[in-house]
């Protein structure tokens, strides 16, 4: 299994199609970060990214950090990683309004909203993330992934974005299912697109490593096979790279050694098991690559905080 599958399946990541926005100048709408939340390992609150695309029209994105808005047009996607506040609007100048409380207002998953003006067409979406991450969300993800429609190298993500912009707009039975089932290929699709047609100019960070030819070869190989008793040595072999060169490329790129990945993603593994209560401890040490309880345990304690009877207590009681 390749590492971005791993994790969408892993960390039980869905796509909720929930409104298409038919706005008309001038309107203008915010989204701010929740409150309320906290990413310590033990609580069990979703990260949830946010999608859009400009299916008609433009408007003016605005994201909290960026230091200049952007102008988008029809054919343009972006992603924003969670806890990323943003504002989208048809002039800088127009004063915004609750995107969630107009989003609450929705009917049969169809905004109404703006002045009268100039037509714009947005269809948006999130991905939430419905199990609890060893590490936030947040670094999985960049602050924002934008796709111009132009840029795109893809010809399957322009026909992606057309057939989710037709389900939105035809809404007939069987639209939600096939909507989200688009979305969740459009998560993937604009990863593959902002890597691979070089709109991702960060030299580290755990997309750029999988897409690293041979930093890449290893993490497939780690994510493939979690249980095997990988060593520096063998990635290194898998990598097609010596030891030395393979070990200061990967914390390079990762921020963390090789092995210290194996044992996060070991754990990030047995994080979902132990949730689903359906495995004795031992098989579940076994799965992710320990011979012993005790060897299980110790690794869980040292990343997570709690033994993992602990961590499944706490996680029943909630």
């Amino acid at each position: 299994m390749d590492p971005i599958s791993d994790m969408f399946r892993t960390l039980n990541i869905t796509a909720l199609v929930h409104a298409r926005m038919e706005a008309t100048a001038p309107w203008g709408v915010a989204a701010p970060v929740q409150t309320g939340q906290t990413t310590h390992t033990l609580t069990h609150q979703p990260g949830v990214a946010f999608f859009c695309m400009v299916s008609r029209g433009h408007c003016w994105l605005s994201v909290d950090g960026e230091k200049e808005p952007l102008s988008l047009t029809g054919g343009d996607c972006f992603l924003l990683a969670p806890q990323v506040a943003f504002t989208l609007s048809d002039e800088l100048r127009t004063v915004p309004v609750s995107f969630c409380a107009l989003a609450d207002k929705a009917v049969e998953n169809v905004i109404q909203y703006g002045g009268g003006g100039t037509p714009t067409t947005l269809i948006s979406g999130l991905l939430q993330f419905n199990q609890c991450s060893i590490r936030p969300i947040e670094t999985f993800l960049p602050r924002l992934i934008l796709i111009r429609a132009e840029h795109s190298q893809s010809v399957w993500l322009h026909t992606t974005l057309q057939m989710l912009a037709s389900e939105m707009t035809q809404q007939v039975p069987g639209s939600d299912v096939a909507a989200n089932r688009l979305a969740e290929v459009l998560f993937v699709q604009t990863i593959r697109s902002y890597v691979t047609s070089g709109l991702d100019q960060s030299k580290s960070g755990w997309l750029r490593a999988i897409f690293d030819p041979q930093i890449g070869a290893a993490l497939k190989a780690i994510h493939a096979n979690i249980s095997m008793a990988w060593t520096v040595e063998s990635l290194a072999d898998t990598a097609g790279m010596s030891r030395s060169s393979f070990a200061c490329r990967f914390k390079e790129l990762l921020g963390k050694t090789p092995i210290e990945y194996v044992t996060e993603w070991r754990m990030q593994k047995s994080l979902g098991l132990l949730m689903r209560g359906e495995k004795k401890m031992t098989d579940i040490a076994q799965q992710v690559g320990y011979e012993t309880d005790a060897a299980f345990n110790r690794a869980f304690k040292r990343t997570v905080g709690a033994t993992p009877g602990q961590y499944r207590e706490r996680y029943s009681q909630n």
